[in-house]
């Protein structure tokens, strides 16, 4: 298998992007997104950056709820060739650490799997 020299980060449409801006996390709906990312690494087997996470608190519910941003630092890892296009590889694994306050009912750090 031949891959890139680094991994890609697959958003909701299936792209494949390497060290974006913005990116949503809560594909459905939106409803969770990051923002401003500025990366300071991105390797074969990681990726860093720090950016902000923007929650909807969906109170008193989601259409009517309000947006809130959080500092964090992104970490991308557990690359694994894309099963859309296997000669590429893509992060399967994104950590949030909320470096100041973080939503409601968030742990300080939350690890979430990544689409295929």
């Amino acid at each position: 298998m031949t891959q890139q020299s680094a991994p890609v980060l697959v958003d909701c449409a299936f792209h494949s992007n390497t060290q974006p801006v913005n990116f949503i996390l809560a594909c459905g709906d939106g409803n969770s997104r990051l923002v401003a990312m500025h990366w300071s690494q991105w390797g074969p087997t990681s990726a860093t950056a720090v950016g902000v996470n923007v929650v909807n608190d969906c109170k008193p519910y989601c259409a009517a709820g309000t947006f809130h941003g959080y500092p964090v630092v992104i970490r991308l890892e557990r690359p694994e060739p894309w099963k859309r296009d296997p000669r590429m590889a893509h992060f399967t694994q994104l950590s949030l650490t909320y470096t100041d306050t973080r939503p409601e009912g968030y742990n300080r750090v939350m690890t979430v799997p990544l689409w295929d």
